[in-house]
This record gives C-alpha cells, structure tokens and sequence, in this order.
C-alpha cells in the first residue's frame, strides 16, 4: 500500500508540472472571481424574493440549489474534458524507454505501479474539483447565510464520472503506449455514445418493433458506463440534498470501472520491457 502512495505522489507532482493542470486551477481561479464580482452586486433578499415570485413557494434550499447547479453544471463538463485530456498521457510517458526501465528496478510490482498511476490521476482531478466546487459552495453560502453541505457532495460525483473514463485511458495507455486512443474513446463515450444510449432506451426503444433491436439497445445501455446520467440527475440529486435516487448508473459504472482496471493490470503484468 505504501508503494502504490508514493506512485500516487509522483503522479500529482508529475500532474501539477503540466501546464494543462495548471490551466486548470487558473479557470477555477478566474470562475470564482467573477461569481465574487457578480454576487458582490446582487441584493440577496430581493434575488430570493424575485425566484419566489416567479417560481411559486420555492424553499430556500431550492434556491441555493439552483444558484449552485446554475454555475457548476456547464463547468463540470469543462472539467472533466480537460482532466482527461491532461491524464492521457501519464502512461505512455510511464511507459518511455529509460521511465519504464527504472520504475520496475525498484521494489515495486507491476500491479501496485498501474494501482498508483490510476489513483495518483483520480487524486489530482479531486483536488481540482474541490478546489472549484468549495469556491461556489462558500461564495453561495457566505452571500445568502445559508450552508448546503450537501452541495459538497457533488464533488465526488465528477470525481466518479472521471475515474470512469480515466480506466479507459489507462487500459489504452498500457495496450497501445500512446494517449490518442484512449482519450479518444472516453470523449466518444462522454460527449456522444453515453448520451445517445440514454435517449434511444428511454425515447426511442418504445417506438421500435423489432425485440432484437431494443434488446441490443439495452445490452449496450448496461455495458457501456452511464456518464450522461452521473453527471445530469446523480449530480444534481446528490447535490441537492436528495441522495442517490437510483444506483444503476453508479454500480453499472463502478463494474465497467473494476473490469477496465483489471485487465489494464493483467495486460500490463504480461508484458515485456
């Protein structure tokens, strides 16, 4: 456990040594900022009596919800593009003739060297996540006296959704030593296949009379991970109070997750360096 912490700890430094994190901080940095300026200006009282007005008897933790949600929701895609565009590449470079070579002269085995890679990935893009989600969570809170800890949760939600995609990157990075693929799949699975799954089970798949096509729907909806669904009604149900509604998406996910991970362990403990 001790060598898979210190690979870990080479990762983030190796992590916050790319320009990519970086950027990253300083566009959590200039959010909050604006958010400092905006809600600088805005009468608190007024702003929650003008959402009532205009959405009926809503309570005061529908309100912050919103106010959160409205700001953190188009940010955590940004996010989450940019975390796995800045990971691709911790592998191959891992791999690099001369990296590879006195990494496994150490006293380390191949499995604890992948299990720190991955988790060493996972950790940093929490920490950027949290340095953002914390930002919104006390500029809302101090603005409006009012303290949704809940909102906090969301945090680990993008951080799932991301640990998701980054065992695709990693079992690609061990297979092909190179980062385009793996980033590749995991944007396709993001942005276009996991969204279109979704609409066509719950949208298209009742119009269909074909049994085998709708089953085919429905093979490829439970495989593939559901990052359409942790980052729309799982984000904004843990970040508003309510809890996980519905753990299909998440358990589904987590197996695709362990499965991607375990074959990237096994791939990488079989080949020759």
């Amino acid at each position: 456990m001790k060598s898979v912490w210190i690979i870990s700890l080479a990762t983030i430094k190796e992590a916050f040594a790319r320009k990519v994190f970086i950027f990253f901080l300083a566009l959590s940095m200039l959010v909050l900022i604006i958010m400092i300026g905006t809600y600088s200006m805005l009468n608190a009282d007024m702003l929650i009596g003008s959402i009532n007005k205009a959405g009926g008897n809503a309570s005061i933790k529908e309100i912050m919800s919103s106010l959160e949600l409205l700001v953190i929701s188009p940010l955590s895609g940004l996010c989450l593009l940019l975390s796995v565009f800045a990971s691709s590449s911790f592998v191959p470079n891992m791999l690099e003739k001369g990296n590879i070579d006195l990494l496994l002269s150490k006293p380390i085995s191949r499995n604890q060297l992948i299990a720190g890679k991955y988790f060493g990935g996972v950790l940093v893009v929490f920490l950027n996540i949290f340095v953002l989600i914390i930002g919104v969570w006390l500029i809302i809170s101090l603005k409006f006296s009012y303290w949704d800890f809940s909102f906090l949760l969301s945090s680990l939600v993008i951080t799932f959704t991301f640990a998701v995609l980054y065992s695709i990157i990693l079992l690609f990075g061990v297979i092909t030593k190179s980062s385009a693929l793996g980033m590749m799949i995991a944007y396709f699975i993001f942005i276009i296949l996991s969204p279109l799954l979704l609409a066509g089970r719950n949208q298209f798949a009742p119009l269909i009379e074909n049994d085998v096509a709708r089953k085919m729907i429905d093979v490829f909806y439970y495989i593939i991970p559901k990052t359409s669904e942790l980052m729309s009604s799982g984000l904004i149900n843990l970040a508003s109070g309510r809890g996980i509604v519905d753990y299909q998406p998440f358990i589904t996910s987590l197996l695709f997750l362990l499965v991607m991970l375990g074959i990237a362990i096994y791939t990488f403990s079989k080949k020759d360096f």
